[in-house]
């Protein structure tokens, strides 16, 4: 039965899915979503990062799991004259 409810709320959101398909304006979405279709990806982001960018991410999670870390607020006024 539980497969029965599980294939009935695919079906459901597969549908919301083409409904919400039907509405988009925007042409990038679109392309996206086209692209999607042709080459669908099912690799990890992590695997196709290089070793600088993957090093970078662990170095900003010592940095979380540290505590050095600044609010938004503080940042953005650090980095205002860039942004």
């Amino acid at each position: 039965m539980s497969n029965d409810m599980s294939n009935l709320n695919m079906e459901r959101e597969k549908l919301e899915i083409i409904k919400w398909v039907t509405s988009l304006k925007d042409d990038t979405a679109i392309e996206r979503l086209r692209m999607l279709r042709a080459k669908p990806r099912k690799l990890d982001w992590w695997n196709e990062i290089t070793d600088e960018e993957k090093s970078a991410i662990d170095k900003g999670l010592a940095d979380i799991k540290a505590g050095r870390v600044r609010p938004h607020k503080e940042a953005k006024k650090l980095y205002e004259k860039w942004l």
